[in-house]
């Protein structure tokens, strides 16, 4: 059995490749930064771990990186795409270039390597892909506005896929991640800071994976931010677009509300 990850050298990214190392999966772990790759390759000694440095803002890094994995007869059974960032800022502030390759990594190449790997995935009769997506994706983020339409993005995709692969029958599973803080360097990359505490990386990815073999299509970890997601269905869009404009702004970087 053999997993493809993305974003894998940190955080949940990092701890997946570490889990399913666990059980046994040989791994091709990918992200730009590829001394962080081959420090956790060399951590990973119980299974085979292929490393691959690629910048996923370029849409043409994901298409490559299928075509190649096509060419070696890399056989993949579990695609997990949780490469992604986030871009603070009011969205006449935030500049369009980062905005852009913000877009890329978190809606264009996901939807690229979910589009390519389902696609053999359905030819064999199995395959697990499980997409990274964020609380972030049930709702509108002002000040926070491009990484919240991009996870709406995901988790729309990702639950329409879920629905026609059951309606099918196909043996082949998509969920999708739906995590609130989780503490890892994507705060730092954002230029943010939670007011919350955020869950252990550790504890997210090991959980979701679980969940997504049983199949589940929305997987949302801690018990806090399932009661968050309950209670928003009994609130206007107008009112969870406010709550979260007072949520967002307590996150600026410079510690500023």
């Amino acid at each position: 059995m053999k997993a493809l990850i993305t974003g894998a050298s940190s955080g949940i990214g990092r701890e997946f490749a570490r889990y399913l190392a666990e059980l046994g999966y040989d791994l091709i772990i990918c992200a730009r930064r590829t001394d962080e790759l081959y420090k956790l390759r060399d951590e990973l000694s119980n299974v085979r771990v292929r490393v691959i440095t690629i910048d996923l803002s370029r849409e043409q890094d994901a298409l490559d990186l299928y075509e190649h994995l096509s060419i070696d007869g890399e056989e993949i059974d579990v695609l997990i795409n949780n490469a992604g960032f986030g871009v603070y800022g009011k969205f006449s502030d935030t500049p369009l270039d980062r905005e852009l390759q913000l877009l890329h990594t978190n809606i264009c190449s996901l939807h690229i390597l979910t589009k390519l790997f389902l696609g053999d995935m359905l030819k064999r009769g199995s395959g697990l892909i499980l997409n990274v997506g964020s609380m972030a994706g049930f709702s509108a983020g002002p000040t926070f506005s491009s990484y919240y339409a991009s996870k709406n993005y995901v988790v729309r995709l990702t639950e329409a896929i879920h629905e026609e692969l059951r309606r099918s029958g196909s043996k082949v599973k998509v969920s999708v991640l739906c995590p609130g803080p989780v503490n890892t360097s994507f705060n730092d990359v954002a230029n943010v800071k939670f007011s919350v505490g955020g869950l252990n990386p550790r504890d997210v990815a090991r959980y979701a994976f679980d969940k997504a073999q049983k199949g589940k299509m929305v997987i949302i970890p801690g018990a806090g931010m399932k009661v968050v997601k309950f209670f928003e269905h009994f609130l206007s869009e107008k009112a969870l677009t406010r709550m979260s404009y007072n949520v967002q702004s307590r996150k600026d970087g410079n510690g500023n509300a």
